[in-house]
């Protein structure tokens, strides 16, 4: 009995001898030069930081350095590669996906969209975002399947996620584009169109700002936001890059930074593959 016993104890110790060697981008495991060289070629990470989007990332005050899940995250990866952090923080989802792929960032946090994928390289999903629509109180417009009708205007952020699935999807109503997404309900209400559309969060916050309106039930869509790079990094960087998101999730790290952050109504994507 006590040799059986300490045959399991052997093979156990075995088993974690294994699971140690084993370099993942949540351990200390120390990350090669070229991996490095990879993500910082300056040696500085560059972090895409999108304020348009106030589930991932905000500025408490308008000087303030922004704080949110994306930042936190750009924060753990450079700890992760030894590296200097710089965030480039822009106002718009679009002129995000232009910094990674021009080159003025080596890393960002966007919303899954087979368009953005022909020049971005994403990750799993790291959090699941709803997206809603915003009408006026007295619209006629009850609920989502309402929206799609002739005749009737849906204001979106320019180059948001919500433009990109919108434009694919809406086969009656027309689109006007804000400047940016933060811009969205201002624009609405300025051009008396009939619907808004965005992040639930935004909108519900708008919809406290300025009296009048209300957010429709349910959601269009469930926008899947990940971490990329630009495809030129490289398969190596983005097996990294997917092992660092999944490890980041699996920890309870990103839980952690939407309770921090006091994020409502976004969910921890579950495990890559099981979407």
């Amino acid at each position: 009995m006590n040799h059986r016993r300490s045959l399991v104890r052997r093979r156990l110790l075995r088993m974690l001898a294994a699971s140690w060697l084993v370099p993942t981008a949540g351990t200390a495991e120390p990350v090669g030069p070229m991996l490095v060289g990879t993500f910082a070629p300056t040696g500085v990470l560059r972090a895409s930081i999108n304020l348009g989007n106030p589930v991932l990332a905000n500025r408490p005050r308008p000087d303030d350095r922004p704080v949110g899940v994306s930042v936190d995250l750009a924060e753990r990866l450079a700890m992760r590669l030894g590296v200097p952090l710089e965030l480039v923080v822009l106002d718009a989802a679009g002129k995000s996906v232009e910094a990674v792929t021009g080159g003025q960032a080596d890393v960002g946090f966007f919303a899954i969209d087979p368009m953005r994928g022909e020049d971005i390289a994403f990750t799993p999903a790291y959090v699941l975002i709803e997206g809603a629509y915003l009408v006026r109180d007295d619209s006629t417009i009850r609920d989502n399947d309402d929206v799609d009708r002739e005749g009737r205007r849906v204001v979106v952020g320019k180059g948001s996620a919500y433009d990109l699935y919108l434009t694919r999807e809406l086969r009656h109503a027309t689109l006007e584009r804000a400047a940016t997404s933060p811009r969205v309900t201002d624009t609405f209400v300025e051009s008396h169109a009939d619907v808004a559309a965005g992040v639930r969060q935004q909108l519900e916050a708008d919809a406290r700002r300025i009296a009048g309106l209300r957010v429709l039930d349910g959601r269009f869509m469930v926008i899947e936001q990940a971490m990329g790079i630009a495809r030129g990094r490289g398969r190596p960087a983005l097996a990294f890059l997917n092992a660092f998101v999944e490890d980041a999730k699996g920890s309870g790290f990103v839980a952690a930074s939407l309770a921090r952050h006091r994020v409502d109504g976004a969910l921890v994507a579950p495990p890559a593959g099981t979407l």
